[in-house]
């Protein structure tokens, strides 16, 4: 059976007991990382997963606090002698930044360096990311700042269904790509630019007919404040929770 693992549940600005917002998904053939901040294989050994089995990953968008990983997850993997690829998927605008920032580095010139394989997305709903036989996985863009995708993940075994509106604004596209979801994953910063609050992610919730709503990227620490679920549940009458760090959701 397929899990997803919260590592990180807080908006741009974690604490210890919050890191920022990442998952990965757990199958019986492939590991898929949703974003890479922090530590990654540190965190992914905090929830009890082996790095080496990690086989894809996907960057959501460009900034600091779903990217900033990726450098150090590529050099640990290859200091502790990775061999096999890594497929890393993005838009565009996402991996064309990643790689400039990779160069920074100078990682070409890094000797026997594990096989990395970028896969370009283009900016379209619904567009096909991954198919195996643990998970599909589609993306759509959805509004924030810069470009970004938000995912829907189905799990052939069980027919469950997972949506993630990653950072996004309330938008339409967010509610297709969620339509009767068995989990909904909305981000929770709070109404502003390029992001929603707990109130509109109930909305969005309603309105996709989805059986839960997890939010996640809410603000944490000397931050926090009021009462997400409460909020969200002015709007959504179905089941709501907060997504924690290492919680693991069964699909």
């Amino acid at each position: 059976m397929s899990r997803v693992i919260i590592l990180g549940s807080s908006n741009a600005i974690p604490t210890r007991e919050h890191e920022n917002t990442h998952m990965v998904v757990v199958g019986r053939e492939r590991m898929l990382l949703i974003d890479s901040v922090s530590n990654p294989v540190l965190r992914l050994e905090q929830a009890g997963l082996d790095f080496n089995d990690l086989t894809d990953l996907i960057i959501t968008h460009f900034h600091p606090d779903h990217a900033s990983g990726v450098p150090l997850l590529l050099m640990d993997m290859w200091l502790m002698g990775r061999q096999k690829p890594l497929n890393i998927y993005g838009l565009h605008y996402t991996l064309d930044r990643v790689e400039g920032l990779m160069g920074f580095y100078n990682w070409s010139e890094w000797p026997n360096f594990f096989p990395v394989v970028f896969y370009r997305l283009p900016s379209r709903e619904m567009t096909p990311v991954l198919t195996c036989s643990d998970f599909i996985v589609h993306a759509s863009p959805v509004h924030h700042m810069i470009p970004n995708i938000g995912l829907r993940i189905e799990f052939p075994d069980s027919q469950k269904m997972m949506a993630y509106s990653c950072d996004t604004e309330p938008c339409d596209e967010v509610v297709r790509l969620s339509a009767g979801a068995d989990v909904l994953i909305h981000e929770a910063t709070g109404a502003s630019q390029g992001h929603s609050s707990a109130a509109q992610a109930g909305s969005i919730a309603s309105k996709a007919e989805v059986d839960k709503l997890y939010l996640i990227h809410y603000p944490t620490g000397r931050f926090a404040k009021g009462d997400p679920v409460g909020e969200a549940k002015n709007t959504y009458s179905g089941k709501i929770e907060l997504a924690k760090d290492f919680m693991t959701l069964e699909f």
